[in-house]
């Protein structure tokens, strides 16, 4: 079976309070339930963890490596900043897909480059809570491909 980890970073434990006309009213547990429904219908495992901290998302990417064939990520902030969670997802080399509830391109200039891009195989962004969704189809679907090759 496969195994997935999702990671949500900083701030999204806020989900549901913070800046709803951009996020949204759904909370970061709204999202995992529905992350975990599918998941049993896609028939895949799950693991999430949500994170402040850069160097605890950094800390989750390394233990992957043997533990998950995929990663589903919503980096907040740091897709714009982090090169150390961009350099653990290339090192790792465990397809993953970059999420992001809000179209960060219809946002303010600074949100438009991702550190993060280059190194997924996909990102799916401005669908609120339904990225998240779109993304771990997207991502099984892509593994289950690779698979077969």
């Amino acid at each position: 079976m496969l195994s997935i980890l999702v990671l949500h970073g900083p701030n999204l434990n806020l989900l549901g309070q913070r800046e709803p006309g951009v996020y949204g009213t759904t909370t970061l547990d709204d999202i995992n339930r529905s992350l975990e429904a599918e998941a049993q219908s896609l028939q895949v495992q799950l693991s999430c963890l949500q994170s402040n901290h850069e160097g605890a998302l950094v800390d989750a990417i390394h233990a992957a490596l043997d533990r998950h064939q995929g990663i589903l990520i919503n980096p907040g902030a740091y897709t714009h900043t982090s090169v150390a969670i961009r350099d653990a997802i290339a090192a790792v080399n465990i397809p993953t897909v970059e999420v992001h509830l809000s179209n960060v391109y219809r946002r303010e200039s600074f949100r438009h480059h991702s550190y993060i891009a280059p190194v997924a195989v996909g990102q799916i962004s401005g669908f609120g809570a339904e990225s998240y969704l779109l993304g771990l189809q997207g991502l099984v679907k892509y593994l289950e491909v690779r698979s077969e090759e």
